[in-house]
């Protein structure tokens, strides 16, 4: 009777999970690349296989990846800084820096900081989506990029603030307040105004003119102990020193009653006496005997 042999194996085996990565098929022995590892203690990065060998991006993307993930918090990323350590130049290290943030790995984000400024912040994203990934997985998968953001509109500029006017906007008094503020810039480069501001402080200038303060007074109260850091907005301060530092009325004055007309001495016609009259004729008495003979 026929005999079953026990060296035979039951089933045929089962190709090994790793044995199933791409790179791992039809291996022929002594080709292709082999790894002389040493395991890392100190100074190290984990980059995770999605970016190393990201099939749409540049080696260039790749490589300022790679260079990002390893950098401590705080660093500078910006592209200034990343021309200056690199050789490729500004304009390639922009779009690889695009490449980056298209795909998930970058963001760049404006913030307006307590002192009014506006700063980029650069966010490092090791794994796009921020899902887990299991480390025993030889590929893990590419996870799709994010839709970018809606660009936020840029808010409506402020207007500038109220300014005092003058009681009589005569119109060769407002001609001297917009020469004295369109003059302002060969005294301080900085405050140099648009033609809409301007016509908008001509009001306050003209009401400090009104009220007897001449003009180089005014250009010294507006140009005196400006802000070291410069300004952002010299219209806007200069609206508020117009407004805050306003002087007061000139003290009253009763007006000076006009000198007396004193009349030229003439020679009555009548009786040759001197009198006091704008024209020549007779004297008041020969004046009064005229309708009493009548």
């Amino acid at each position: 009777m026929d005999t079953r042999d026990t060296t035979a194996p039951p089933h045929a085996r089962s190709r090994h999970t790793a044995d199933k990565h791409p790179n791992q098929r039809h291996r022929t022995p002594g080709v292709g690349l082999t790894h002389d590892n040493s395991r890392h203690t100190t100074r190290f990065t984990v980059i995770g296989n999605h970016l190393a060998q990201h099939p749409e991006l540049s080696a260039l993307a790749i490589g300022l990846g790679v260079h990002i993930q390893s950098l401590p918090a705080g660093s500078r990323a910006d592209i200034n800084t990343l021309a200056a350590r690199f050789p490729e130049g500004r304009t390639r290290i922009a779009a690889a820096l695009r490449e980056l943030e298209t795909h998930g790995y970058l963001r760049r984000e404006r913030h307006r900081i307590p002192d009014g400024r506006i700063i980029t912040r650069t966010i490092s994203c090791n794994q796009p989506g921020g899902g887990r990934r299991d480390h025993t997985e030889p590929h893990a998968p590419h996870t799709p990029p994010k839709a970018p953001a809606p660009r936020r509109e840029r808010a409506p500029r402020k207007p500038l603030p109220a300014v005092p006017r003058p009681a009589y906007p005569a119109p060769a008094l407002l001609q001297t307040a917009t020469d004295l503020l369109t003059d302002l810039r060969r005294h301080t480069p900085d405050l140099l105004l648009s033609a809409c501001d301007t016509a908008h402080l001509a009001q306050g200038v003209a009401a400090w003119l009104e009220r007897d303060v001449t003009p180089t007074a005014v250009r010294h109260a507006l140009t005196t102990d400006l802000p070291p850091e410069g300004l952002r907005r010299p219209a806007a301060l200069l609206a508020h020193r117009l407004t805050a530092q306003l002087p007061p009325p000139p003290p009253f004055r009763a007006p000076t009653p006009p000198p007396a007309v004193r009349n030229p001495l003439q020679n009555c016609d009548n009786c040759d006496r001197a009198f006091r009259s704008p024209t020549p004729g007779r004297c008041h008495d020969c004046r009064t005997d005229l309708p009493k003979a009548a």
